[in-house]
């Protein structure tokens, strides 16, 4: 590398320590500082160094036979914002399931020379990858494991620390085992299709969320991984998925209910262009038993919104009607939250979900988000705090409000027992 782009790496690194400060990614002087330690372009030789040091984007490392991202390197703001929830101390002993290279290094740079990092992922390529650019970085301390991370790694348990960089929809019990006693784990969980990076620590017998972020990553394979369920709306071009299975005994045939007559219901409340409305979503799912996210084709966007309309993946199904949230523009910058529903019962429904949305604005909007636990699976319905259960293969997935939610179609906020 010449000096002139070692100039330009330590302009843009800068400039980007300074953009995740103002969004809050990075928080604390150690993590600004680790990400000004490790040479994140060292990491990242498929990107440009403009594209290396985005603070948004993520750099695309593998993709599968449809180029379907199946390894990344995690955005800055995401990596900032884990690094600050995991908040490593010089001496720990940690575990990242879910190789890039570079996360691992700053993990390796925040426990010191008295910690150890150990990196683990299913594929060949990347922890081959993993393992060349460590080296080349000056991390060859970071100890790099080829294996299902299913059965984490107990040779270098247990872990004050587990990070993990890739999508879980269950979280293992090896990985609690591993677990030192007053560790943490940080893990992005899938929760009816809304992936949250969870800050969980021991609380009796199960975990306690102490943080939640949004986030996005692709998804675990191997043991892990989770096909869920699809139900069809319009034959392949629109379709709900249900993460966790669909919560009833019998799926429901909703195939060509698009083609019925769309209702709408509007709700007073608006929302400014930068605003985020995370918060919403999982009201929604925590309303709705029939939650989980709408998949279209472009070509039915003239079905599903109106011109100036938008319409967001958040959906339920209840009988033989589906619902979706929408917005409209009121002004520059504001727009109107409402709903938009098709089936037998689409007034009804879409009237259901604008009252969520009127619920939410009034009791949870300005609230501290919900709580989540993560239970073991025999854990009886007595023991769990109001709100609504995700039973999964391996534990029990608890979100609950400040204020139990009101059931959205007058049914009791069930338990999702499908699981796998």
């Amino acid at each position: 590398m010449t000096m002139v782009d070692g100039s330009q790496a330590d302009e843009l690194r800068e400039a980007m320590i300074g953009e995740l400060r103002e969004m809050g990614a990075v928080r604390s002087d150690r993590v600004a500082e680790v990400f000004r330690a490790v040479p994140r372009h060292l990491f990242t030789p498929e990107a440009s160094l403009k594209d290396a040091y985005d603070p948004r984007d993520a750099v695309h490392v593998k993709r599968d036979d449809q180029g379907r991202p199946i390894s990344t390197v995690s955005s800055p703001q995401l990596q900032g914002s884990m690094l600050e929830q995991a908040d490593i101390r010089p001496g720990m002993t940690a575990l990242e399931i879910g190789s890039g290279g570079v996360n691992a290094a700053m993990m390796s740079w925040l426990a010191g020379l008295d910690g150890q990092v150990t990196t683990m992922d299913i594929d060949s390529d990347v922890t081959e990858r993993a393992r060349r650019l460590l080296d080349a970085a000056g991390y060859e301390r970071v100890n790099v494991v080829l294996s299902d991370a299913e059965n984490g790694f107990s040779q270098d348990a247990p872990y004050e620390r587990i990070i993990v960089t890739v999508g879980a929809w269950d979280i293992p019990p090896a990985w609690i085992d591993q677990l030192a006693p007053d560790g943490r784990l940080v893990v992005p969980l899938r929760m009816r299709g809304l992936t949250r990076s969870l800050e969980l620590e021991r609380e009796g017998d199960h975990l306690a969320s102490r943080s939640a972020i949004i986030c996005g990553f692709v998804a675990m394979q191997g043991a892990g991984a989770n096909a869920g369920q699809v139900v069809p709306l319009r034959g392949t071009k629109a379709e709900m998925r249900f993460d966790d299975g669909w919560p009833g005994d019998q799926v429901p045939d909703l195939d060509g209910v698009l083609d019925t007559e769309r209702a709408e219901a509007w709700t007073g409340v608006t929302i400014g262009g930068m605003e985020s409305f995370e918060t919403l979503q999982l009201w929604l799912a925590t309303a709705f038993p029939g939650f989980g996210k709408l998949r279209a084709d472009a070509d039915q966007r003239s079905v599903l919104v109106g011109d100036g309309n938008m319409w967001f993946d958040s959906a339920a199904i209840d009988g033989d009607s589906i619902a979706y949230l929408t917005t409209r523009r009121m002004e520059p910058g504001v727009s109107e939250f409402g709903a938009h529903a098709f089936g037998p019962h689409a007034a009804e429904l879409a009237e259901a979900m604008a009252e969520q949305v009127l619920v939410w604005d009034r009791e949870q909007r300005h609230g501290p988000g919900p709580n989540f636990g993560v239970w073991p699976l025999n854990t009886p319905d007595e023991r769990l705090p109001e709100g609504l259960v995700i039973t999964k293969r391996h534990h029990r997935v608890t979100i609950s409000w400040p204020t139990a939610p009101t059931a959205a179609t007058g049914q009791d906020n069930q338990e999702d027992r499908q699981g796998e």
